[in-house]
Parts: C-alpha cells; structure tokens; sequence
C-alpha cells in the first residue's frame, strides 16, 4: 500500500450534547482523545468536516459554525507531516453515534470534569512522566486537541 503524503490540511468538530462532548479514542497514531478530526485530501473544508464526521461517527452535520483556524506545529502519521492548517468547527447534528471500528478504540460523550481529567494525563505525558507504550494503553486527550481545548476555553 502507498504511503499518504500529508495534504496539510486539517478539520475538527466539536460537537455538543447535553453539556458533553463527543470524543473518540484514535486507533491509530498520534494516539490519544479527541473530537472527530482528519484531513482534507480533496475536499474543501466544510465537505472535509461533513466526511469526517460520518467516516468515524456515523453522524450527519446540519449546521458547521467556524469557531477558529490556524496553523500549528503537529505531527500526524502520514509522510512529511510536520504542520497542519486547521479550521475547527462546532457542528449540529442529526442520527446516532455509530464510531469507525478501523479509526477508532472508542466513541463517546465526556463531561468537562472528565475531558479536564484525560487532559492532566496529557500534561504528564507531555512532561516526560508518562512513557510511550503506557500512553499508547491509556492514553487522554491527543496533545494537538490539548492545545485546540485550551484556546477554545474548554479547559
């Protein structure tokens, strides 16, 4: 099979449900917590998030809010993957969580409380305290989310 190269171009939606919000667990690197989230490929941005969200969670978007763009520093696993232009929206939408069993461990929806708690775990694996194969176990929240929770105010 031939390696992807990194288009560089990212989407993530966050998506609300009674205070919780919805997080999956990544099957495949970079491991770790985080809202339904990929690359473009050839879409545009908001046919990307849509595609996304039904890739690895079986979900319909009705409605996209822009909430923040930028590019960042993050590795992802596909070749000369080094940055990412993202653009992250809210999403409203319709159906029922049904996650990706090839992208993800798990789906489901977290409380602040708890995404506060699996991002401490992301602090101390960030500060050396956690070691690779013990995140890869259990991990919390994907260090590029971490950042994306923080500048939205979620944490």
């Amino acid at each position: 099979m031939l390696e992807k190269t990194c288009d560089h171009k990212s989407v993530g939606m966050l998506v609300w449900k009674d205070g919780k919000l919805l997080l999956i667990e990544r099957g495949q690197p970079p491991f770790g917590f985080a809202v339904p989230a990929g690359h473009l490929d050839v879409d545009s941005f908001e046919a990307g998030a849509k595609r996304e969200l039904k890739e690895e969670v079986g979900l319909d978007a009705i409605e996209l809010k822009l909430l923040l763009e930028e590019k960042v520093s993050n590795i992802c696993r596909r070749k000369n993957s080094t940055w990412h232009y993202w653009r992250i929206y809210e999403a409203k939408v319709k159906g029922k969580v049904q996650r990706s069993l090839d992208e993800t461990k798990q789906a489901g929806w977290y409380s602040l409380a708890e995404i506060k708690n699996l991002s401490n775990r992301t602090k101390e694996y960030l500060e050396g305290k956690i070691k690779e194969e013990e995140w890869e176990d259990k991990p919390g929240i994907e260090p590029v989310w971490y950042d994306w929770f923080r500048k939205l105010r979620i944490l």
